[in-house]
């Protein structure tokens, strides 16, 4: 399955299309004309509900959505599934996940990583401007830049450490295939 912006050319309905495959493509659109695309859609008018949201400007079977015009085939919005919606995980699980990955990556080749802020009770307050205790913003940037390398070549050893290939190989699923 490929990714597209027009649903008609990958169903096949470009010039190159058979009368056969036209004819259909025509039908199925004229289908879609008269079936509402959403809860706001004004194609309800034709059958006499009043869709959410509805003004007066609205025409009965008159809708701008995508889902109505024929290089969209119905489809409408989205044609990429986003992960939340099939993995039933919030982007916090993921990154928690991500992050546990990475800790017995680097348990497994033996190196202990540094104590993150999420390793002890902690108070977190915002600083005052005058505060003689923080350090320059300059400062700051710096050593947060050098923590960041760090991290990137612990997890680099630990992947040549542990026989994982690094991310930036391209590894293809076939071996005839790869670079």
């Amino acid at each position: 399955m490929y990714l597209t912006k027009s649903v008609g050319q990958a169903a096949g309905l470009t010039d190159t299309a058979t009368d056969r495959q036209h004819d259909h493509a025509h039908r199925l659109h004229a289908e879609l004309r008269v079936t509402p695309c959403s809860p706001r859609c004004p194609v309800w008018l034709l059958y006499g509900i009043q869709p959410h949201g509805a003004r007066h400007s609205m025409t009965p079977g008159r809708c701008k959505g995508k889902a109505h015009k024929p290089e969209h085939l119905g489809i409408a919005g989205r044609r990429v599934l986003v992960s939340r919606k099939w993995s039933n995980k919030t982007l916090e699980d993921h990154r928690a996940e991500r992050g546990e990955f990475v800790r017995q990556l680097l348990q497994r080749a033996g190196i202990q990583p540094a104590h993150g802020p999420e390793d002890g009770p902690y108070l977190w307050e915002r600083p005052a401007p005058t505060d003689p205790d923080i350090p320059a913003r300059p400062v700051l940037l710096l050593h947060a830049i050098a923590e960041r390398q760090r991290w990137k070549a612990e997890y680099t050893a630990a992947q040549l450490a542990t026989n994982d290939p690094p991310p930036d190989q391209n590894c293809s699923a076939t071996s005839d295939q790869a670079a």
